[in-house]
């Protein structure tokens, strides 16, 4: 560690990491008038890490009884955003829960998200005609889902900051690293030579934050990079226009064994996208991922599913249409690191990591929560919102590796 040498500020705050989580903190401080530089390391869009892709779900119904309110708050910041922007990137569609009835994950989830449980015997209810529902299972639906444009999305937001006055700083290749260092203001270099200072740092990386932080400090954030496949299977013909949002189809998640998500048939017309919700896999290293498609173990699971419970409505034969490689950054417990760095940087460099697979929903929230951490050492409006970010710290590893998790066994809870 080094100080700044006393040099001013040229920046209120630096973003390290320009994903949704680094692109929506840009906004919001921005958004207070705060000089604000957004660091990439890549191409501000690039396809290297978490926030790129297709479409990503919006739901409230979250086992956890500490998501929900960040869901709805982000939710309003999605809307405000949008409103700024002139444009949207968000489908809102209803949201469909179901698996065994006894299922103390599904369970859990309708409670806190407050969704209404349906009557699946009854041919009225909305998609009797699409899910056979085994004997023995329940499902229940939210008023509030939806579908994010990935990309576009991230693309919304750093053209709002921008819009706001952020500098945007990317690389269209490889060889480019941050480090923040500093005592008082915070020097933010670079291996290419370039050097920024700024009052106060946050850091969003994904799946490169462990390597970061014990870079720069020597600690050990257990943020694991995983390996996993997003699946489109097409639909059987005559029915792909029932799969869409247009038909008031919904996003929809499974719970037990598998467990699975999906998101109406949308970005690719005549595919639906169904894929297993990863509570482990395959460990990857960010800087050299093989782009291997991850094999049977991540599709055979599904195509068992579908023809259970969609056969009449997606087909499974040959495979999936498509398979995108994707990249999660885990903690443990599957729960966010939104924290002060602490230590020599006390309060002056924020970390938002370790989204687990299910934090893009909640970008614009987190996004402001950080610069609020960052710019008035706590965020009111996580308090005002009933956001308890206690369930974030860096410190709940610190005397058990599992985090808020009381043990391995309850993983994926």
């Amino acid at each position: 560690m080094a100080s700044s040498g006393g040099e001013a500020p040229q920046f209120d705050v630096i973003v390290v990491g320009a994903g949704i989580m680094g692109s929506c903190a840009a906004y919001a401080a921005a958004s207070r008038g705060a000089r604000v530089l957004l660091l990439e390391r890549f191409d501000l869009l690039h396809h290297r890490g978490s926030s790129h892709g297709e479409s990503r779900t919006i739901r409230a119904t979250y086992t956890q009884a500490h998501y929900p309110p960040m869901v709805r708050l982000s939710a309003r910041l999605w809307d405000g955003a949008q409103a700024d922007a002139g444009y949207r990137v968000l489908t809102p569609t209803p949201h469909l829960d179901l698996g065994p009835r006894e299922d103390p994950a599904l369970r859990a989830s309708v409670r806190n998200g407050g969704a209404t449980v349906m009557e699946t015997t009854a041919a009225a209810w909305p998609w009797a005609g699409v899910f056979k529902v085994p004997e023995g299972w329940t499902a229940a639906v939210s008023e509030l889902g939806g579908v994010m444009k990935a990309t576009k999305a991230v693309a919304m937001f750093q053209a709002l900051a921008a819009k706001k006055g952020t500098r945007r700083e990317g690389q269209d290749g490889a060889g480019r690293r941050h480090q923040a260092r500093g005592e008082g203001s915070i020097v933010v270099k670079t291996d290419s030579g370039d050097e920024f200072h700024g009052a106060k740092c946050i850091v969003t990386v994904g799946a490169w934050t462990s390597k970061l932080v014990k870079s720069v400090t020597g600690m050990e954030l257990p943020v694991r990079p995983l390996h996993t496949v997003a699946c489109y299977w097409k639909a059987k013909p005559g029915r792909e226009l029932e799969l869409t949002p247009e038909a008031g189809f919904p996003t929809f998640a499974s719970f037990g064994d598998p467990h699975l998500y999906s998101t109406p048939s949308m970005e690719f017309p005549g595919l639906i996208k169904i894929a297993l919700h990863l509570h482990d896999g395959p460990p990857c290293d960010p800087d050299s991922r093989d782009w291997s498609a991850g094999g049977v173990d991540l599709v055979e699971p599904v195509a068992r599913w579908i023809d259970a419970i969609m056969p009449d409505h997606v087909d499974t034969a040959g495979g999936p249409v498509i398979q995108q490689p994707c990249m999660l950054s885990m903690t443990p417990d599957e729960d966010f690191i939104i924290d002060f760095l602490g230590g020599e940087f006390g309060k002056d460099v924020v970390v938002g990591a370790g989204f687990s697979g299910h934090g893009f929903k909640m970008g614009p929230a987190v996004g402001r929560i950080l610069a609020e951490m960052a710019m008035d050492g706590d965020s009111t409006t996580a308090a005002e919102a009933g956001v308890e970010l206690v369930h974030f710290k860096i410190g709940r590893f610190v005397d058990n590796p599992m985090g808020n998790l009381k043990d391995a066994a309850d993983q994926g809870r």
